[in-house]
């Protein structure tokens, strides 16, 4: 047990003996509108639909402080859209799921900047701390071509707080029954009327392993993370500003544990992590016609991810870089008529040391260089009907040139009903090690093809009601999307003790079709139901089968109430998440069989009050409140020198119940 006594001496003083602020929160979440002789106050929408053609939706903070948001992996708690899995029970490596694909379909953006490619990607939804956020924009299917061709399923652009929200200093903390503590810091400085800086701070700490399951392996690894960024902008008459820096340092320790095993702690089975990454970026914006929103915008990021990773007696190391550069202009010619195009440049290294057995190390240095260019116009006739179309073309140093067309439609014939519809293309690299690195956490041998670049079509449209009922609106919303992949990589598990990573022979695509209803009253309840159909499917061994760990279907229902004056507020989210086809099943050293065809649908219930202060807010809650976990995720842990050991098969929660609480509060200006 590593229980650190002065931590939880201050973490309970803080909850307990602070009695200041944050008026933010909740002035944040209101609309002032000012009449003759009162104010009527109006509670902002947690969950917004994107105005233009693209699909999708933007959450802001008053959805997000419906949840504890630790990190961008548990944002989407009470979003029917975005899933968040386990992909390995050993590393607590998580991914995004949209349209019922994988993550790795999904553009990362952090302010309209690709980030979190590659070694990054698969533990990047924890890199992300949640009270950071601003908001979360979400585009569904396909996006536009600004910031590149690698939007497969879809954006997820983060937007953090900025330099220039009003000056002051907020902070947070979390504490939970699993023994896990967040501080979380956001300093803004105004230095002048035109230049603004930010600092923002993030420590997480897990003072003890737990095994709830007893398997003898932790049911998620030991976490200590540090995370800083500085941030800054300008605004001039005719020039606009933003850079920062960011810095992050991250251990995690898991696998099995002293007294579970009879063994000695040399041979215990364990998986150690270290993480370094250092990235930087800068905005500059030229007005060139403030009457025809004319400008040329140069934007640019890079960063430096350093992993070092030991599973077992397996390691991987990586030093990855990436630069990524864009040179933009756009113009309204008129209300009508709108035009963008540009230029990007982006590199990828990656220098990665392999070591599967003591004897037998490897050393795979990969990299990419990749330019091109777009054109994108948006054609406005009326309020009724928006089109936006684009084309860029990219020369990759691997792939040669490739082009990725993009079409998006609005149409609202009234004002109460909005039809939306998209197609396009996408494309992305893989950089196999370093994406699929927690796959080695596994007894299997890891097979890893020469593999192609990955090309899809996506094809989706969107149909909006609103009822309006007295005074308020019930929103109805129904979609569907078709993915078909022409290139693609495949993660095998179909073969017995073999992972195979390697090149699509055959169909791939995806069907998914989703309806929802929302509504917000002016009593302070609101609530949303959905229910989504995923019919995922995938070629394996010359067989067109149902893709493995992926979830048929999801219900969701959501409810928030707040009480007048919003004193209190309390949120209940219940998930009912579809069961779904297994690999193929073999049987153990043991003859027992290694797991069923198929697992099981299961539920998911959260819950959390929140009280508001003037000056700050206290939450509690509770998740996974139905103690739901799934049976054995780790395959072979009596045993993980074994050829049986498996952790890559997780299709449900790994942890049950857990308890937390925490404060939020703002000091002000100082």
């Amino acid at each position: 047990m590593r229980l650190k006594l002065k931590y939880i001496s201050f973490i309970i003083f803080l909850l307990v003996g602070i009695n200041k602020v944050n008026s933010q929160q909740v002035t944040d979440s209101i609309d002032w509108t000012e009449l003759d002789d009162f104010e009527l106050i109006k509670k902002r929408s947690g969950t917004s639909t994107l105005g233009g053609p693209e699909i999708g939706f933007k959450v802001n903070q008053t959805e997000l402080f419906r949840a504890a948001c630790c990190n961008l992996g548990e944002s989407f708690t009470t979003n029917p859209s975005v899933d968040v899995s386990y992909t390995d029970a050993a590393t607590g490596s998580k991914q995004i799921k949209l349209l019922g694909l994988s993550g790795n379909y999904v553009q990362l953006l952090a302010e309209n900047l690709p980030n979190f490619r590659g070694a990054a990607r698969p533990y990047a939804l924890r890199y992300v701390p949640g009270p950071w956020l601003k908001s979360i924009s979400v585009s569904k299917g396909s996006s536009n071509v600004k910031t590149g061709f690698e939007a497969m399923s879809g954006q997820i652009d983060v937007e953090y707080l900025k330099p220039q929200d009003p000056e002051g200093v907020v902070l947070n903390a979390y504490f939970d029954s699993q023994l896990k503590l967040e501080l979380n810091a956001d300093a803004n400085f105004h230095i002048s009327p035109t230049l603004n800086t930010e600092i923002l701070g993030h420590f997480e700490d897990r003072f003890m392993s737990h095994d709830s399951n007893h398997d003898g392996f932790t049911d998620m690894p030991d976490i200590r993370q540090f995370n800083f960024q500085n941030r800054w902008n300008m605004f001039l008459p005719s020039y606009i500003m933003h850079a920062g820096i960011g810095v992050l340092n991250e251990k995690s320790l898991a696998g099995q544990l002293t007294h579970h095993s009879g063994s000695h702690d040399d041979n215990l089975y364990k998986i150690d992590m270290k993480t370094q990454r250092y990235e930087a970026y800068m905005k500059h914006a030229f007005i060139l016609d403030k009457s025809h929103n004319s400008n040329i915008a140069w934007m640019s990021n890079a960063s430096f991810h350093k992993l070092d990773a030991l599973y077992g007696i397996k390691g991987f190391d990586v030093d990855e870089w990436n630069v990524f550069s864009q040179l933009m202009f756009e113009s309204d010619f008129n209300e009508r008529n709108n035009f963008s195009g540009g230029i990007s440049y982006n590199y990828d290294y990656l220098d990665q040391n392999l070591l599967m057995t003591p004897t037998t190390p490897q050393k795979i240095k990969e990299k990419e260089t990749t330019m091109g260019g777009y054109v994108q116009y948006t054609w406005k006739p009326s309020e009724k009907f928006t089109l936006m179309g684009g084309i860029r073309g990219d020369w990759s140093s691997l792939y040669k040139w490739f082009f990725t067309p993009r079409f998006n439609l609005r149409y609202s014939p009234i004002e109460s009903l909005t039809f939306k519809v998209s197609a396009g293309k996408g494309y992305r690299s893989v950089f196999a090690w370093a994406e699929y690195n927690y796959l080695l956490a596994s007894s299997r041998a890891l097979v890893i093809e020469n593999l192609n670049q990955e090309s899809s079509w996506n094809y989706g449209f969107n149909i909006e009601y609103r009822l309006p009922i007295n005074a308020e609106t019930l929103r109805f919303s129904t979609e569907y999307y078709y993915t078909h992949f022409n290139r693609q990589v495949i993660v095998d598990y179909e073969s017995p003790h073999v992972l195979t990573i390697g090149n699509l022979d055959g169909k791939s695509f995806s069907h998914t079709f989703q309806i929802e209803a929302s509504y917000e009253s002016s009593f302070g309840l609101s609530a949303t139901a959905a229910w989504r159909l995923n019919d995922v499917k995938t070629t394996y061994n010359g067989v067109l089968l149902e893709k493995p760990l992926n979830s048929l279907y999801k219900g969701l229902l959501t409810v928030s109430y707040s009480t007048p004056m919003d004193i209190w507020q309390f949120d209940v989210t219940l998930q009912v998440n579809g069961g779904g086809r297994m690999p193929a099943p073999y049987k153990l050293n043991d003859a027992e069989w290694s797991w069923s065809e198929r697992f099981p649908t299961y539920p998911m219930l959260n819950f959390q009050a929140t009280r508001w202060f003037r000056h700050f807010s206290i939450y509690a809650g509770a998740e996974n409140i139905t103690n739901y976990r799934q049976k054995n995720p780790i395959i072979g842990s009596s045993d993980p020198w074994g050829p049986d050991f498996d952790s890559t098969l997780v299709w449900g929660p790994i942890d049950g119940i857990m308890f937390y609480a925490g404060i939020r509060f703002n000091f002000g200006k100082l």
